[in-house]
């Protein structure tokens, strides 16, 4: 390599690679895992090439132990993988938010294949969690990422110990957020869900006679799937918005 690089660059290119790689494997849609590995690791080697000269004099020499060496890159993609992770749990409150919707419309039982996730899910989950990741791309927030990556170095310098204990509070947060988002996200459903099923049940108890049963269960899937279609709208903006300010939290200002 010494005809084309010295260690000292390459082993500058090895770190922001460790970092690249391990972000472009856990992002949202990137990371997916119908995407071949080797388009996401061609995508972070082009990336790493690209960052070189802009971020190479803020990481730290090349050790002289195999050890340090080690200890860095390790270091490096315990980073990525915690910025990926982070950006894809906020991803997972349109999955809570469709199996919530699944369970008021009485459609718990629809499973299908979900794309996003290791396990089959319901169908409105699946639907929403492709409608959130289209929406990424459709807003140009993948740019956000992607031209935020040299603000993860100023977020995370790579000289400064590494934030543990910042990351698991941070990862707590997150989690809670998402679950929030996700009930925010099915509330036009579960306001409707709570009304209907008072009114069925006065029903109920005003004719006993009447099978309530088999004139709200088509009532309710039509009538619910009604108002979630006339609350996508709305699901995706908020969805996004907050999307975006989790993102801009990592990238730091130059995302933004």
């Amino acid at each position: 390599m010494e005809p084309y690089a010295t260690a000292d660059q390459v082993w500058v290119g090895g770190l922001i690679f460790a970092r690249m790689g391990a972000i472009f494997f856990s992002l949202p849609g990137i990371g997916e895992s119908y995407i071949p590995p080797r388009v996401r690791l061609s995508l972070a080697l082009l990336v790493s090439f690209v960052l070189w000269p802009v971020v190479g004099g803020a990481l730290p020499g090349l050790p002289e132990t195999v050890g340090g060496m080690v200890g860095w890159v390790i270091r490096e993609v315990l980073t990525g993988l915690a910025i990926g992770v982070m950006l894809r749990m906020l991803l997972s409150s349109l999955a809570v938010a469709g199996e919530i919707v699944s369970l008021q419309t009485t459609l718990g039982f629809a499973q299908t294949a979900n794309p996003m996730q290791a396990q089959p899910g319901s169908t409105l989950a699946a639907f929403l969690t492709i409608l959130g990741l289209t929406l990424i791309f459709a807003t140009n927030t993948h740019h956000l990422f992607i031209a935020g990556l040299v603000g993860s170095y100023e977020v995370i310098a790579p000289s400064a110990p590494l934030a543990v204990n910042d990351f698991a509070t941070l990862a707590v947060r997150v989690v809670g957020d998402s679950f929030l988002l996700g009930v925010q996200l099915a509330a036009p459903v579960l306001v409707f869900a709570l009304i209907f099923n008072l009114a069925t049940g006065l029903v109920a108890r005003v004719m006993p006679q009447f099978q309530v049963f088999f004139a709200s269960a088509p009532l309710s899937v039509l009538l619910g799937l009604s108002v979630f279609a006339l609350s996508l709208g709305v699901v995706g903006t908020v969805f996004i918005d907050r999307y975006r300010t989790l993102a801009q939290q990592f990238v730091g200002g130059a995302g933004g």
